[in-house]
């Protein structure tokens, strides 16, 4: 089963999903995240920093990346996100802005000649993005929001543009693509007994340990922020010019 695990920024979708791998035996999959990417793809900004076109480019990346890694598992996976989530963050940007953190406050910002053409692109990769949707994923679940939105300043993510993402990403799930998609809140515990139990999904280890071993697995990701990344690498590409 090719199962995709769907919520916005801060509903626990990546330690959901770890634990969700290890709980069953069914091997997880992921695109790397913006900040990990941004050093690579626009060296020196953060994405608050990025424009219309770069925004694009990002999209595009982690699409591509996700597609492949989705593409060496053809006996089926659990997918920490899916390739309507870059879309929808893209989307979303019409309405609040290229920065969301910048309209905080207005219900809508101006739409300039960059948003307007922005906005063509955008759409056209939604006729792709959501094809492959359609045609890869057997069912979502959908983690609602539940939890407060994470802190941690390398983001331009505010409450409303989490809450307009999540509408948009259910709305094309459930009344334009139509996929099975199922809501599933709660605790991290409640979250596994419910989706194991709703597909029938084996079990190699107790809840306790898939969620012990999830934590594990989590603190070992980088979260440094762009700007941390960009030095690291700015770092590192100094070094290798004066050895050479």
């Amino acid at each position: 089963m090719k199962l995709a695990i769907s919520g916005t920024y801060s509903s626990g979708k990546t330690l959901t999903t770890m634990a969700l791998a290890h709980l069953t035996g069914i091997p997880r999959t992921h695109a790397k995240t913006m900040r990990e990417i941004l050093p690579h793809a626009v060296p020196g900004k953060t994405l608050e920093e990025c424009n219309a076109a770069e925004l694009i480019q990002l999209v595009m990346r982690r699409y591509v990346e996700r597609a492949v890694h989705e593409s060496h598992l053809p006996g089926g996976y659990i997918s920490d996100g899916s390739s309507l989530h870059e879309w929808t963050y893209a989307t979303v940007r019409v309405t609040v802005g290229i920065n969301p953190n910048e309209s905080i406050g207005l219900e809508s910002v101006e739409k300039t000649d960059e948003i307007r053409f922005y906005e063509q692109v955008v759409a056209q990769l939604g006729v792709a993005l959501k094809q492959y949707a359609k045609e890869t994923y057997d069912a979502f679940v959908h983690l609602p929001i539940e939890f407060p939105l994470d802190p941690n300043g390398h983001r331009p993510v505010n409450e409303r543009f989490r809450v307009l993402s999540d509408e948009h990403l259910l709305n094309v799930l459930q009344d334009e693509l139509k996929i099975p998609t199922h809501i599933i809140g709660g605790t991290i515990p409640e979250r596994l007994e419910a989706i194991t139990e709703l597909f029938g999904f084996p079990r190699v280890m107790t809840i306790e340990e898939a969620i012990e071993t999830a934590k594990k697995d989590y603190a070992e990701l980088d979260v440094r922020s762009e700007s941390e990344r960009n030095a690291a690498a700015a770092a590192v590409a100094g070094a290798a010019a004066v050895a050479a």
